[in-house]
């Protein structure tokens, strides 16, 4: 990949043909899979170049970064989705603000979300974050509380849940990656059977720079890339 600033739409470029060859061996179409550009710490001016590209959404991990580049317009022209760790004091300045918050990782979180936008008179996008490595350090939910959640969003106004997101261990041994992606997956379709009101689970975010592939293999379609697009920091 390319690290300098004329080679982000090279890049944007490869990493489509990388996703169309990992979509297609996983039964799918390239147009299946969504590209979120991860930008934390990227400038505006890269985050504009990255969107004129054509990537489908960017994620932000950072509230007050996210915020200063918006003012700048750095999303124009794509989804703004909210991609780190949430709290609860910082979701006054991201509902109705972000096109998709990603990582709502409890209860409290979904009625808060909720709650903020009922005020507003909207409904908020939402993903539910599942901790499916179990790591303490991790936020997230346990995967056994995944459905829990799910019917307690359906009873939330305000709320839209759209599916699941994941971050699993950092580990050396691909084949156990491979696991907890595998694992991941199914509790997906486990849960897409589900039916609420307000609860459709059709996306699945799993698969960042170092792992993106694997995880499109084993069905998911949305991926965060961040430094094998912007380039490494």
């Amino acid at each position: 990949m390319q690290n300098d600033n004329a080679g982000i739409a090279d890049n944007i470029k490869q990493l489509r043909d990388l996703i169309a060859d990992a979509a297609a061996l996983s039964g799918r179409s390239p147009d299946d899979i969504k590209l979120v550009a991860a930008a934390k710490t990227k400038p505006v001016d890269l985050i504009m170049q990255a969107v004129a590209a054509g990537v489908d959404a960017v994620g932000e991990n950072r509230v007050q970064e996210m915020l200063e580049k918006r003012s700048k317009n750095a999303y124009d022209g794509a989804p703004l989705h909210f991609i780190g760790h949430l709290q609860s004091n910082k979701i006054s300045k991201i509902v109705g603000v972000c096109d998709l918050i990603e990582s709502v990782s409890s209860k409290t979180l979904v009625e808060l979300i909720g709650k903020k936008a009922s005020s507003l008179g909207i409904v908020q996008d939402i993903l539910i974050e599942v901790n499916i490595g179990r790591e303490p350090q991790k936020s997230g939910i346990m995967p056994e509380q995944t459905e829990e959640i799910l019917y307690f969003a359906s009873q939330t106004p305000g709320i839209n849940v759209l599916g699941l997101m994941a971050i699993p261990p950092i580990i050396d041994k691909k084949v156990t990656t491979c696991y907890y992606y595998d694992t991941m997956f199914k509790l997906f379709v486990d849960m897409g059977a589900k039916k609420y009101d307000n609860v459709s689970v059709r996306l699945l975010s799993m698969g960042m720079s170092d792992s993106y592939i694997d995880a499109i293999h084993a069905g998911s379609n949305m991926v965060r890339i961040g430094s094998a697009l912007f380039g490494r920091r």
